[in-house]
C-alpha cells in the first residue's frame, strides 16, 4: 500500500490532492492540515467514510509541531512515507511593482517579505528535513515540491511581471532549496523535485475586497499570461491540475528531474 502525506492538505490544491489520492482505497494518505477539526467535517461532508485517510495536525510555522506530525504520521504508515508532497504555502494579493510597494509602506514590504520566506521557505524546509527520514525508509522515495514558474527569473524576465514580488522571491528560494536537498539525498535514491500546478482556480482569492489596484493588477498578469502563451485558456480546476501532477510525477526520475522544477506540463513552460 503506497503511502502519501499532502503538507497543506485541507484547502484549495492540497485538498484536492488528498481527495484524489485517498479515492483509491489501495493508498494510504495522511493530510497534514492546520485545524484538523474543520477539515474533519469538511471531509465527512465531501468524501465520508475513507478509512485509508488520515489527518494529522501540522503547521510549517512551528518546527515542533512538525516534528510531532512526523511522529504521529510514523505510528500511522509504520514508519515509511513513500511519496511527500509539501503543498503547503503562502501567497499574497499584493499587485503593484516591487520598488512601489517597497517605497510606499517599507514597514509593511518587510514584514511580508520576512512572513513568506519563514512559511515558503524556511517551514518548507523544516519539513522535507523532519520527513525525511521516513521518505527514505520507503520503497517509492520520492519528495514532491509545490512551487511556481514565478520563482523562474527567465519566465519574469519574458512576461515582465512585476508584481507579487515577495511571493515570487520566497518561490525562487524555495526552487533552490529543492536543488539542495538533492544535491544532499540523490545518492540515498530519493527524488526530490518541484512542480508548478499551473495557474488553478482554488478560490484563494475568496473573501479579498477586490480593489481597483487588485483589478487592475490580476488583469495585467491576465495579459502577460496571454502574451506568453496565447493557447491558454485560463486557470484550470484543481481536479485537472492534480491529474496533470500526478502524471508527470508518476514518470519522474532522479536522473531526469532531481533538483529541477517544471510544470505540470512536465517542461519549463509554466503555462
Amino acid at each position: 500500500m503506497p503511502t502519501y502525506v499532502v503538507a497543506g492538505g485541507g484547502r484549495g490544491l492540497g485538498y484536492a490532492l488528498v481527495r484524489n489520492l485517498s479515492a483509491d482505497p489501495g493508498n494510504l494518505v495522511v493530510a497534514l492540515v492546520r485545524d484538523v477539526d474543520r477539515v474533519t467535517k469538511l471531509v465527512a461532508k465531501d468524501f465520508p467514510g475513507r478509512e485509508n485517510l488520515h489527518l494529522v495536525h501540522g503547521d510549517l510555522m512551528s518546527f515542533d509541531i512538525l516534528k510531532s506530525a512526523a511522529e504521529e504520521t510514523a505510528k500511522i504508515t509504520g514508519g515509511s512515507v513513500d511519496m511527500l508532497i509539501a503543498n503547503a504555502a503562502m501567497g499574497s494579493t499584493v499587485f503593484v511593482p516591487i520598488s512601489e510597494q517597497a517605497l510606499r509602506d517599507p514597514a509593511a514590504f518587510e514584514a511580508e517579505m520576512s512572513e513568506l520566506f519563514r512559511v515558503n521557505v524556511i517551514g518548507s524546509t523544516f519539513l522535507l528535513s523532519i520527513f525525511m527520514p521516513l521518505v527514505r525508509a520507503s520503497a517509492m522515495k520520492k519528495v514532491v515540491v509545490l512551487s511556481t514558474g514565478m520563482g523562474d527569473p527567465d519566465f519574469i524576465a519574458e512576461t515582465e511581471i512585476d508584481s507579487q514580488s515577495p511571493y515570487a522571491i520566497s518561490k525562487a528560494a524555495l526552487n533552490m532549496a529543492i536543488a539542495k536537498f538533492h544535491a544532499e539525498y540523490r545518492k540515498q535514491g530519493v527524488l526530490i523535485m518541484g512542480i508548478s500546478p499551473g495557474i488553478v482556480d482554488t478560490g484563494s482569492m475568496d473573501g479579498v475586497e477586490m480593489t481597483p489596484e487588485i483589478q487592475e493588477g490580476i488583469a495585467k498578469m491576465g495579459q502577460a499570461a496571454m502574451k506568453y502563451a496565447p493557447e491558454w485558456k485560463g486557470p484550470i480546476s484543481p481536479d485537472e491540475s492534480v491529474a496533470m501532477v500526478l502524471d508527470v510525477v508518476g514518470h519522474a526520475t532522479i536522473e531526469n528531474n532531481g533538483g529541477k522544477v517544471v510544470s505540470h506540463l512536465g517542461t519549463k513552460r509554466w503555462l
